[in-house]
């Protein structure tokens, strides 16, 4: 038999406690008894519970948990209240906190929801949101030919669009051999590992930032966007001027088709809410941005993991891969394998999914 919860702070022998000790101790003795059975079950299937999960409790006791947790939280009121012994609330405390986690805390660990997450959750909110994806693949494309009629009708315009830490040998004017230099391969790893991390924090950057400014109805986000891409526009025109395209072309595949694509995530994911802020529908305003947001959130804890990705491809296989063929293979195989698993990728939902 089990040892009751609380021993008796006072023995029985030769001393006798004060009066008003000992009738205080009798009500906590006799409230501890009254209940104990029911803290006893609940503690059990709490217990189980935590072990594994539901598939080991008996449907009697399914049943009963949420009127046992709701006697354990009377219990515990009373014991605050009443001022009774601290180990009887402490024993309260703590179990109804276990229980509270098993009742209503969330039923996945954080590695049940990032496998949720990658096998359908991310794929599913980025379909959900194609409408914007079409919308700013169109302005990024424009952006492009923008950025190549602006340069091609005056060179001054590149100094506007390529930063000027792009702008090396890469200028207007530069030969064939000095363009070709800047697309070389490194002779070794070393603090490309720091180049990465720098990759990605430039990168990550611009995606938040084009998320973000989605919320001003997404006219920012398409602006943003729009010169983004100016510079790519003003980068090819460079080097087709020299016929150096498809050169270019594989250079930034290795990388870009997967950091461009978080781009056009990340943009579309912030232009979702503010369509959804401009166009509500019934809704109320703030309800469909709220709507919009959280699965705009989706997408771009996604585009996160896509821009270490693409750090990773830009530090390492694009700076030690050397040769046309071999970095339109690698480009190729990655824009494959997102466009696969963003659109032909659909496993079935599983029941309590919310992705």
């Amino acid at each position: 038999m089990k040892a009751p919860i609380l021993a008796s702070w006072f023995g029985r022998g030769a001393i006798a406690a004060p009066p008003d000790i000992a009738s205080a101790t009798l009500r906590s003795d006799r409230f501890r008894l009254e209940r104990e059975g029911e803290w006893r079950r609940l503690e059990k299937i709490v217990a189980r519970m935590e072990k594994g999960g539901l598939r080991r409790i008996a449907d009697a006791d399914l049943l009963a948990l949420p009127t046992l947790y709701r006697t354990a939280v009377s219990s515990l009121a009373v014991a605050r209240e009443t001022s009774l012994d601290a180990a009887t609330l402490a024993y309260l405390e703590a179990l109804v906190q276990r229980a509270w986690f098993q009742v209503y805390g969330p039923r996945r660990g954080f590695a049940g929801w990032l496998r949720d997450f990658l096998l359908g959750g991310w794929s599913r909110a980025v379909r959900a949101i194609w409408l914007d994806i079409c919308i700013a693949l169109f302005v990024m494309v424009a952006g492009s030919v923008v950025g190549w009629l602006l340069v091609a009708q005056d060179e001054a315009w590149y100094y506007r669009l390529v930063p000027g830490s792009f702008i090396d040998t890469r200028v207007p004017g530069a030969s064939r051999e000095e363009l070709l230099q800047s697309l070389a391969t490194e002779d070794s790893t070393a603090g490309l590992s720091t180049f990465a991390a720098q990759l990605f924090s430039n990168n990550s950057a611009v995606c938040i930032l084009a998320f973000a400014l989605g919320f001003a109805f997404g006219v920012p986000t398409l602006m943003l966007l729009v010169h983004n891409m100016a510079l790519l526009g003003a980068m090819l025109w460079l080097f087709n001027g020299q016929g150096l395209t498809l050169e270019l072309a594989a250079w930034l595949s290795v990388h870009g088709t997967t950091e461009i694509f978080g781009i056009l995530l990340s943009g579309a994911a912030g232009l979702h809410i503010g369509r959804n802020m401009a166009f509500p529908g019934a809704r109320p305003v703030l309800a469909a941005a709220s709507e919009a947001g959280q699965r705009g959130a989706v997408v771009m804890v996604g585009v996160v993991i896509m821009m270490i990705i693409a750090a990773l491809l830009e530090a390492f296989p694009r700076q030690l891969v050397e040769g046309a063929g071999a970095r339109l293979m690698i480009g190729g195989m990655m824009l494959t394998f997102w466009l696969a698993y963003f659109f032909l990728y659909r496993p079935a939902r599983q029941p309590g999914d919310g992705g």
